[in-house]
């Protein structure tokens, strides 16, 4: 790059965005396009030439929507029952089961490479974009430029994250993968029909329909394949599932209810677990821990290796439940035989704060005040409820909480 062309670079973004736009709530030390600007030298160093910079940036603007979106914390914490039931919606499963159907070749050849069974594959799909019905909502697709610059520009806690992402969407645009007005994706750009973020899509997708591009926008085979191949690479195990529900013995020690101690299938059964559906397990060696997502008035699972890789997806235990679930049902499966709780109340993020502000005062609890219950306020709950005579499943409850602070 020359010091001519970096001055008229310099000049073009300066014109481009002559017109400053702030955000009232955040104060800014420079104008968008000063940062644009400044910007530039950074993608540079990263390989981005001033013509991909240029088209990358012609017309944008910060988006004030991003902000809010970013910003909005939802107080009130979804039933996984809830979550559950529109996640393997009516709707959802016929889609499933058509686009099965429809992409078989496909899906023989993803299988056949990736070693990654077809139903996990197309319930991420079904998760992620409804199998690509969301792509076509004005309202949630946005451009991915535009957004990772405005979280880069102007959202303190988000921007080191911005600045990474749209460094890598840069790249994808430097490649030629996709040009400047197809790069959309969600305001925090999570890109095409399986939803990567820039950098995993870097790293980890393919031109799996042999174009030349890795197109996960347009090409139903390059977003399956990438969706396949990223779970592949964070080891999944082929032919194995990703756990079973159980029903557990009269007088069981929930102790063992930690959700993260691994016995051996036939540990579980030798303790009185079983599957709900009677029969024995396969690859009684397997490894799992148990998981109780609503304590001990809901279902059980057994989860086993897989269940943690659909969980680098996303880092969400009802995430991962709705994708194997929904998984089964694409390949015949019923549906959970135990029900869940529906008239219990889930605790708000300002609940279980709460909740262990006031194990910790009665000295059940030496965790971060965080409102994220783990293992750690789980086995704080377990502790509180064996001194209380309740069943101690460690479920973080609107009655614990009423119990505590009663005193």
């Amino acid at each position: 790059m020359t010091r001519f062309t970096d001055n008229i670079l310099r000049r073009f973004l300066c014109a481009l965005f002559a017109l400053a736009v702030f955000f009232p709530a955040i104060a800014q030390a420079d104008s968008f396009d000063d940062w644009v600007r400044d910007f530039w030298p950074t993608a540079r160093a990263e390989g981005i030439s001033s013509s991909t910079y240029k088209a990358a940036f012609a017309g944008v603007t910060p988006d004030k929507s991003i902000l809010k979106s970013a910003g909005s914390q939802a107080e009130f914490v979804r039933p996984i029952w809830s979550y559950l039931d529109s996640a393997i919606s009516e709707k959802r499963l016929a889609n499933g089961q058509q686009k099965l159907i429809d992409y078989r070749q496909t899906l023989d050849a993803v299988e056949a490479r990736y070693g990654v069974d077809r139903h996990i594959v197309v319930a991420i799909w079904g998760m992620e974009s409804s199998y690509g019905e969301v792509l076509n909502n004005p309202k949630i697709v946005k451009s991915v430029i535009r957004s990772l610059a405005t979280l880069a520009y102007a959202d303190r806690r988000r921007k080191k994250f911005g600045r990474q992402q749209l460094l890598a969407a840069l790249k994808i645009l430097e490649r030629g993968d996709i040009d400047p007005a197809g790069l959309t994706g969600s305001w925090a750009g999570a890109m095409g029909h399986t939803q990567f973020i820039p950098t995993t899509y870097q790293a980890y997708a393919v031109d799996f329909d042999g174009d030349g591009r890795r197109n996960i926008w347009t090409s139903i085979p390059d977003a399956l394949g990438s969706t396949a191949a990223y779970l592949n690479k964070m080891g999944w195990r082929g032919g194995e599932t990703w756990g079973y529900e159980v029903v557990l013995p009269r007088n069981f020690d929930f102790e063992y209810a930690d959700a993260k101690t691994e016995r051996s299938l036939t540990q579980w059964k030798n303790l009185g677990v079983g599957r709900t559906t009677g029969r024995t397990f396969p690859r009684p060696e397997d490894k799992a821990v148990l998981f109780m997502p609503s304590g001990a008035r809901g279902p059980a699972f057994l989860l086993l290796k897989n269940f943690k890789v659909i969980k680098r997806y996303n880092n969400a235990d009802a995430y991962a439940l709705a994708v194997g679930h929904l998984a089964d049902r694409l390949r015949g499966g019923e549906t959970f035989v135990q029900t869940w709780p529906r008239n219990a109340k889930p605790l708000t993020t300002t609940d279980r704060k709460a909740l262990q502000q006031l194990l910790q005062a009665k000295g059940f609890y030496t965790g971060k005040i965080d409102g994220k219950i783990g293992a750690g306020s789980r086995a704080a709950i377990r502790k509180y409820q064996n001194r209380i005579g309740h069943i101690p499943d460690g479920y973080a409850s609107t009655e614990i909480l009423s119990r505590l602070q009663g005193g």
